[in-house]
């Protein structure tokens, strides 16, 4: 089978797409860094549980929901423990299955972090967009996502320190 280079077109949303994740990711990281002492996994562990039903969730389904594979949501949640802001606890039912849940620091950290995160997201994307180029987005990094989840095959790469 011959490769399908990209065109022109192509190349340009790909750059695009690469260089925009990129530099937007670093400014994540600074400012996650600098308001809560937080990495971006990290931050989106903590909101993950700051959303679930009781403010825990399995680890399993937290490793699912980030796209991290279970060693590397093992080592953040080990982290965020050692920080008291998540705690694991045993599954009701489940003698193998293990939560994890948010901590009342756990909320703290969030509530630092959180308006310094979104006035950075705002600024360097959302606000920057109409919200007919909002919905384009979404709906087109949607189906994206939905291809990768469902491709299957291949466990999450992002690890302990990305």
């Amino acid at each position: 089978m011959t490769e399908r280079w990209l065109d022109e077109i192509e190349m340009r949303a790909w750059v695009a797409f690469l260089d925009t994740s990129n530099l937007l990711q670093r400014r994540l990281d600074q400012q996650l860094r600098e308001d809560g002492g937080l990495t971006q996994p990290q931050y989106e562990l903590l909101t993950r549980l700051a959303e679930a039903p009781g403010q825990r969730m399995r680890m399993a389904e937290l490793a699912l929901a980030l796209v991290a594979s279970r060693s590397g949501l093992t080592y953040q949640v080990t982290q965020l423990e050692k920080a008291g802001l998540v705690r694991r606890e045993a599954c009701a039912g489940d003698d193998r299955g293990v939560l994890a849940a948010l901590t009342e620091q756990g909320v703290q950290a969030l509530r630092r972090a959180a308006p310094g995160h979104l006035r950075v997201v705002r600024e360097n994307l959302i606000d920057l967009l109409d919200r007919d180029q909002l919905v384009t987005l979404a709906d087109t990094l949607g189906r994206a996502r939905t291809h990768l989840r469902t491709a299957g095959g291949d466990e999450p790469r992002r690890t302990g320190s990305s």
